[in-house]
């Protein structure tokens, strides 16, 4: 399916929704761009992928995760120990929200 190309305001709506300020002569090169892009796409579509047995990686890979295994957690005061500031048994960190 070819759709039409894409003209200079459609790629300036799209610069505006990204908040991209572009000059004149980068609309119409990025308009170049993306038209050969989505024609490149197009030539794409028309493979016959119908036999292709779907692949999600192109080497053989296998899952690593290893077994979630119980471990005892660390005291407080251990984790605690190298904290530059703490309050009580918390983190003390600064404040990055203005108060309410």
């Amino acid at each position: 399916m070819q759709s039409a190309p894409l003209k200079e305001d459609q790629i300036r709506y799209v610069a505006k929704l990204a908040h991209l300020s572009l000059s004149k002569e980068e609309v119409k090169l990025y308009a170049v761009q993306l038209n050969d892009i989505l024609g490149y796409m197009a030539e794409l579509a028309k493979v016959d992928v119908s036999q292709i047995e779907p692949t999600f990686h192109p080497l053989p890979i296998h899952n690593v995760f290893r077994e979630d295994e119980l471990k005892p957690s660390l005291l407080i005061k251990e984790v605690l120990a190298n904290a530059p500031d703490k309050e009580s048994s918390f983190f003390k960190v600064p404040r990055v929200l203005p108060p309410v």
